[in-house]
């Protein structure tokens, strides 16, 4: 089991729902974000998602756009976010996950890349822009490194092809809140919510719920239905925002305590 499966098996068996964290490796730099990993610990976080800096993240809206364009002018490289992620695991066994695009793990060579994300502590990726039809044998690949494969599905996405892209999942299943790309949004529609029914009747996974969630009041919604929330560009905004400034910083420890703390009290 990875340390995703323990984790989703350890909030069952207490009855509770889980908090997924994204932020951007490498924004500003790589430093920061391995500071920003404890604090989104300390704050009460479940699993942390990094996503993998691309210069053309088609999945993303304006925010996290922005964040990878920080994050590669900073230097950032997929073996300096794996460096990162071997140093952070001398102080952190929280779920850590990656969020990236094809292009990235194949070029150097997939098999390759995904033996050197697994010995350096990553516990699953999220392959954006990976067809179902294409998966198993990558699927395959991911779980000989002892890597779990996420999935991705939204409300747009037919029943059968639902249960053609979870067949070789695990981990959890990723539901996408909204048609559109990620960015904050005002409120979660009822299309959210029957995508969730959808899924748990072809899979038997966790499913977290994610993109545009951004308040509280927002992440307590979701989590009434779904296994799990995950929260990305509101974080990634507010510690853009907070820079370098430690007393910044904290504030945003704050403010995810108070996020993760909304869904834990469901």
């Amino acid at each position: 089991m990875t340390r995703i499966d323990q984790r989703f098996k350890a909030l069952q068996a207490a009855g509770q729902k889980g908090f997924v964290a994204y932020i951007t490796a490498g924004d500003p730099d790589l430093d920061q974000t391995a500071a920003q990993v404890l604090l989104l610990e300390r704050a009460g976080v479940d699993i942390i998602e990094l996503g993998i800096p691309f210069s053309d993240p088609l999945a993303d809206g304006r925010v996290n756009q922005e964040s990878a364009t920080r994050a590669l002018a900073s230097g950032t490289t997929i073996g300096g976010i794996f460096q990162m992620v071997k140093s952070l695991r001398e102080r952190t066994d929280i779920p850590i996950m990656c969020y990236c695009y094809m292009n990235l793990l194949f070029a150097p060579g997939f098999e390759r890349t995904v033996k050197q994300a697994g010995r350096a502590g990553i516990d699953g990726l999220l392959i954006l822009d990976l067809p179902a039809e294409e998966s198993r044998s990558y699927a395959e690949t991911l779980h000989g490194a002892g890597l779990n494969h996420i999935t991705l599905i939204t409300p747009t996405t037919p029943d059968d092809r639902i249960q053609r892209i979870v067949r070789h999942g695990s981990g959890f299943v990723y539901a996408v809140s909204r048609t559109g790309v990620t960015g904050v949004q005002s409120s979660i529609g009822d299309e959210a919510n029957d995508l969730l029914k959808r899924a748990r009747r072809v899979s038997p996974l966790p499913i977290a719920l994610g993109f545009g969630i951004s308040t509280p009041e927002q992440a307590a919604k979701a989590a009434q239905h779904a296994d799990a929330v995950v929260v990305g560009s509101a974080i990634v905004q507010r510690f853009h925002e907070a820079g370098r400034s430690r007393s910044a910083q904290a504030k945003v420890g704050k403010w995810m305590e108070d996020m993760v703390k909304a869904v834990k009290n469901i």
